[in-house]
């Protein structure tokens, strides 16, 4: 046994909830059980073909060096012609890093800016890398519960309270991974006067599922409707969900300069730069067609809308409609107290997703994990029939308790 010792950055914090039940999957499948699988948050779709040729190019071109620690000229054009056009954001080159992934960008602009005592603001529902990036970074996640009652967001009052003279960072998700909600402009500009009230603190946008959008009021984001916030806030994004790319690894976000040079400067010292030939195929993404978008857009919203309508159907469970993203987040709170066949009592949200996976055969991810009781989270970036046969498995267990 090794007499090593790990630091506390690692110590301190979990493996992510989501990622170890998707390893405790593909364990059961490696053991011979049928498991239907709704952890995952991926798109089941391929990256759209044009996009894979221009990859292609870039390899056989020889457009295999490095790249400027900000990413190529063409990504950073890209990127800047998108946030303008699309959400009336408007900023130089020189605001725009781009990372190996946006959960690396959130990382390293934590990094940049949090330590010892730094609180940052978290609102519950959460994704689960939020709170252990904080705390990897010496800060102190301040959880604010969101519940379904203010639609799973933030509101203006919670977060004026939760603000003190340590606070550093606000994270707003939207649309949300857990829920699947999002701000509208009004909730934003709300949210902006607070933000602007108290200089000291940022605002960390994560809009990765932004284009996977369904609500009846448009995609907007803070910077566009509050350019007022334009030293106050980053805004981040990537190729992963949108242009199905998670394997790519490109993230990109826009905030003012002098946190763009903070974590450029970092991560020269980290990675020294993304792949030259993911960033050409985000470049061609991101500038090119946008059918494909599109259309994964109205299969997703398919089988959004079967997903709650079936578990709607199973008595103790239920579900708001999500305005975005592929998750949906029910509430479980019905089936609380109930019993197994084998005399067991289904205490909270993790002895369910439990009951589900052994009795049913059917995987998610206990609420819990995302900081608000007793929900579970259900992906729909999978098939209709692999959606379809869940529900039905989840309503036949459900109805099994006394």
């Amino acid at each position: 046994m090794t007499t090593q010792k790990l630091a506390n950055r690692v110590t301190s914090i979990r493996v992510s909830p989501s990622v170890a039940a998707a390893q405790k999957v593909r364990d059961l499948k490696a053991q011979g059980r049928e498991i239907l699988n709704l952890t995952v948050g991926e798109p089941d779709f391929d990256t759209p073909e044009d996009i894979k040729q221009v990859g292609i190019q870039a390899i056989t071109e020889g457009d295999t060096k490095y790249t400027a620690v900000n990413g190529t000229e063409e990504l950073r054009k890209g990127v800047q012609h998108d946030f303008s056009t699309r959400l009336g954001i408007e900023c130089g080159l020189d605001q725009i890093c781009v990372g190996g992934g946006a959960k690396q960008i959130l990382f390293v602009a934590m990094m940049a800016t949090v330590e010892e005592g730094t609180e940052v603001i978290v609102p519950a529902p959460y994704w689960v890398s939020y709170p252990d990036m904080v705390i990897a970074n010496g800060g102190k996640p301040v959880i604010v519960e969101c519940g379904e009652d203010v639609g799973f967001k933030l509101t203006p009052e919670a977060l004026e309270a939760a603000i003190t003279p340590r606070t550093r960072w606000v994270i707003l998700n939207s649309p949300s991974n857990p829920t699947g909600a999002a701000y509208n402009g009004d909730d934003l500009r709300a949210l902006a006067a607070v933000v602007k009230r108290h200089p000291h603190v940022l605002v960390m946008c994560d809009e990765i599922y932004d284009r996977i959008w369904y609500a009846d009021f448009k995609t907007e984001s803070i910077l566009g409707v509050a350019p007022e916030l334009a030293e106050q806030a980053l805004v981040v994004n990537g190729v992963s969900k949108s242009y199905a790319m998670t394997g790519w690894r490109i993230g990109y976000a826009v905030g003012p300069k002098f946190l763009i040079d903070a974590i450029n400067k970092l991560q020269s010292q980290m990675s020294s730069c993304p792949s030259s030939i993911s960033q050409a195929a985000a470049a061609a993404a991101l500038t090119g067609p946008q059918e494909a978008v599109g259309k994964t857009v109205e299969v997703y919203k398919e089988r959004r809308d079967r997903a709650y309508a079936l578990i709607n159907g199973i008595d103790g469970l239920s579900c708001t409609l999500p305005d975005g993203a592929f998750y949906l987040y029910p509430s479980c709170a019905g089936v609380i107290g109930r019993t197994t066949s084998e005399g067991d009592t289904i205490e909270n949200d993790l002895d369910f997703v439990l009951y589900l996976l052994e009795q049913a055969g059917v995987a998610s991810v206990h609420g819990g994990a995302y900081g608000l009781e007793p929900y579970f989270r259900i992906s729909t970036a999978t098939s209709m029939d692999v959606i379809e046969a869940a529900c039905d498995k989840i309503a036949k267990a459900v109805a099994n308790l006394s």
